[in-house]
């Protein structure tokens, strides 16, 4: 008798770990199919103006083939966001970004986005299927990635950063992130709210 009620709790704690584990499985191939993704809750932190760090001096080749340098942006709030194609949660959110930049880029506001662990033609296709039309830089190696690893866990996909007019990390957002959470940050750093 006392064996069955352990086995069920053997169960319980196995079923609890493998979901646990699901929760938090990570894509480590490039492109394609519908595997895993890192952060399914959604956690914003906006940084105090006298604690912000400048952001690294990102600049590489877009999914186009173009050439960004966050440089080019200085003075402008810019928001960063990382994603693949192969990622559920960045499929999830992306019409919000893609929103979001429509409602705020005439007021100054730039959105760049940090394709990764993913090739290019997926990505291309993803953007196209998603109706994006801000730049996204290539990252297949996590090299830009990996500049924000401070700020950003390089498994938490997706995730973003908003940069304050002067370069400075103003806010940081693990997880897929939803339209009204981004105005809400946004108009808070253009002083609207």
């Amino acid at each position: 008798m006392v064996v069955r009620p352990l086995a069920r709790a053997a169960a319980a704690v196995a079923a609890l770990t493998g979901a646990v584990a699901l929760a938090g499985c990570s894509n480590g191939t490039s492109g394609g199919g519908n595997t895993g993704f890192v952060s399914s809750d959604v956690g914003i932190t906006a940084i105090a103006a006298s604690q912000r760090v400048a952001a690294p001096a990102l600049s590489g080749t877009t999914l186009d083939g173009a050439q960004y340098s966050l440089a080019q942006d200085k003075g402008q709030v810019v928001v960063l966001n990382v994603w693949g194609s192969w990622c559920t949660p960045c499929r999830e959110e992306a019409p919000a970004l893609e929103e979001t930049y429509q409602k705020f880029q005439a007021k100054g506001v730039r959105f760049v986005g940090i394709n990764t662990r993913d090739d290019n033609a997926a990505a291309l296709a993803f953007d196209r299927s998603m109706n994006i039309t801000y730049p996204s830089l290539q990252d297949p190696d996590e090299t830009h990635l990996l500049q924000f690893k401070s700020l950003l866990p390089p498994a938490s996909i997706p995730s973003s950063v908003i940069l304050d007019r002067d370069g400075k990390v103003a806010v940081r957002i693990i997880g897929p992130v939803t339209e009204p959470q981004l105005t809400q940050q946004l108009d808070a750093l253009l002083g609207k709210g």
